[in-house]
């Protein structure tokens, strides 16, 4: 978990880094008139403009913030159920859960945000920071 810990801190140094030297993040903006119920029912591509026309990269910088976050609260989650008893199958359960609340939570926010719009993309590192996770937490001591 302290591996975890130190490369998201790494990670995180490095994209303030880039922060301050990059241009404002510029992105179309979604109003936030759009029904969520509408959102969560009929999907993006309903209740918004097309998402493939926002400017996402498979590779920016918040990839690697999505993945190592993922990857982070799921060792928390993890180490927070074994410390409350819970067995290695269900711990590791309630911490996928976890972090998949964590993950559509942010891009929900990013939707409803008008400065963001909701990524798929994002969601897919998430998914694979989870993994990741599970990765790192299926060879742990039970």
């Amino acid at each position: 978990m302290n591996l975890l810990l130190g490369a998201y801190l790494a990670v995180h140094l490095v994209y303030a880094q880039i922060a301050d030297v990059r241009e404002p993040h510029t992105s179309l903006l979604l109003p936030r008139t759009y029904n969520l119920v509408q959102f969560a029912v009929a999907g993006p591509a309903v209740a918004g403009p097309k998402f493939d026309d926002l400017p996402d990269s498979w590779f920016g910088i918040d990839k690697i913030k999505h993945f190592f976050m993922s990857a982070f609260i799921e060792s928390v989650s993890y180490s927070a159920l074994q410390a409350a008893h819970a067995n290695y199958r269900p711990a590791l359960a309630g911490a996928i859960g976890i972090t998949a609340v964590f993950g559509l939570g942010k891009e929900i926010h990013d939707y409803r945000n008008p400065n963001n719009h909701f990524s798929i993309k994002d969601l897919s590192w998430d998914a694979v920071g989870a993994g990741a996770g599970v990765v790192l937490l299926s060879h742990t001591i039970r």
